[in-house]
């Protein structure tokens, strides 16, 4: 599908629930039984509930609300839990599938497979897992074992997350214990306020080990949904080059590390006022070049990105190496979307040189089946001479399906 960029968002709109919020809550809700509300149809939160299923609770919408009717019982024999492109999914469910001794296989689309496991894999192979990679996907056998799990903190915090939802149902105690710096920090924070919201104490004084009592048993599950930051800032980029739009549905205490955009816009001269329950932005009449180091926030790039493109002066981006395992390299369907547009960016190993400008030229804008270039392209078109078409715009259902329809209201989607 192609959809030619011809309108943008205008007056209050409201943020997608948050992507991340929802996996991790569902998850929660799946170990205890009890329901959801605010959770969003994308193409992730689909993969999540088929695993649910797949390991033996039993789902039931209504609307946005999603009822565990029965907890996880555990899998049949040979089951297959199918995460789609969710990095996620695969994360989180690889430790929980290990608790029940039964053979499973996952399996993926696009690139999620080539996704970085390695000391993940191995730190599971340590403690009880037999994982295997086979042209259907990851076979997984044998029983996990509780003990000292040892993990690097600058490949995916979804490592972290993902044993966190596993040991606290083992039969001994667990500590996961940090090698490096733990980047994505508060991704980690939001998987503690889901499993404290359902009765699960992790040990966190140690700001780089966690110490897990085992045999814990959750209390049932009631939880709703917040605004996704992550999504939210492809909308206050628009703000900040002018667009008269504010964002309903945010938490402005949220432990979402990507609410750091407005920090970072405001670098940029962007100014910010909540007004009931509303981020509204005040842009400058010429956005300044700033500096960003994104270890910790890899998914704000792409808006970023589109911003500093439009910047006067030079700005950088940094600490951006993880962006190469992600839907696409998105270092470099970054760099290479923005210059189709017209944009001057130079490209390292993990980093981005945008040199900016007033106006970029607009075109064709391939997505790269990557849900983040093709918001990204959107957010550029606003200030292009000429009009954009984004190519391959349904991967936006991965994370927002109805992205167009917000962003681009009125507006029909064409080819």
């Amino acid at each position: 599908m192609n959809v030619t960029v011809e309108s943008f968002p205008c007056g209050t709109v409201q943020a997608p629930p948050s992507k991340s919020a929802a996996h991790r809550a569902l998850i929660c809700a799946a170990l205890s039984g009890g329901s959801v509300k605010g959770v969003s149809a994308s193409a992730d939160i689909a993969a999540t509930l088929r695993c649910i299923t797949a390991l033996g609770g039993r789902c039931e919408t209504q609307g946005d609300t999603v009822r565990i009717a029965a907890p996880l019982a555990g899998p049949k024999e040979n089951a297959v839990l199918d995460c789609g492109e969710s990095g996620s999914t695969l994360r989180f469910f690889l430790p929980l599938a290990l608790t029940f001794g039964k053979t499973v296989l996952f399996t993926g689309k696009g690139r999620l497979l080539q996704r970085p496991l390695g000391p993940y894999a191995a730190a599971l192979r340590e403690h009880g897992a037999q994982i295997e990679k086979t042209a259907e996907g990851l076979v997984c056998k044998g029983t996990l074992r509780p003990g000292e799990y040892w993990l690097p903190g600058d490949v995916s915090s979804q490592f972290v997350s993902g044993l966190l939802f596993a040991l606290p149902f083992l039969e001994g105690d667990s500590v996961i214990r940090l090698t490096t710096r733990l980047e994505s920090r508060g991704y980690v924070d939001l998987t503690l306020e889901a499993l404290a919201h359902a009765g699960i104490a992790v040990d966190n004084t140690g700001h780089d080990v966690f110490a897990v009592p085992g045999g814990q048993r959750p209390r049932p599950f009631a939880y709703e949904i917040e605004g996704d930051w992550s999504a939210a800032a492809f909308l206050l980029a628009c703000a900040a080059l002018g667009r008269p739009v504010g964002v309903a549905g945010l938490h402005r205490g949220s432990a979402q590390g990507d609410r750091a955009i407005c920090r970072l816009l405001e670098r940029a001269g962007a100014r910010f006022l909540w007004r009931d329950g509303v981020l509204w932005t005040q842009a400058p009449e010429r956005l300044k070049a700033f500096d960003a180091n994104v270890a910790d926030i890899p998914d704000l790039v792409p808006p970023l990105a589109a911003v500093m493109a439009l910047c006067e002066g030079e700005s950088h981006i940094t600490g951006a190496a993880r962006l190469r395992m992600k839907e696409s390299d998105r270092l470099a369907t970054v760099r290479e979307t923005l210059e189709s547009l017209g944009a001057c960016i130079t490209e390292a190993a993990d980093s981005l040189t945008i040199v900016g400008c007033p106006w970029l030229q607009g075109g064709m804008a391939g997505a790269q089946n990557d849900h983040r270039i093709a918001m990204m392209a959107a957010v550029a078109a606003l200030r292009c001479r000429q009009p954009v078409t984004v190519t391959g715009a349904e991967c936006v259902a991965k994370s927002w399906p109805g992205f167009w329809r917000d962003f681009c209201p009125g507006q029909g989607e064409n080819g």
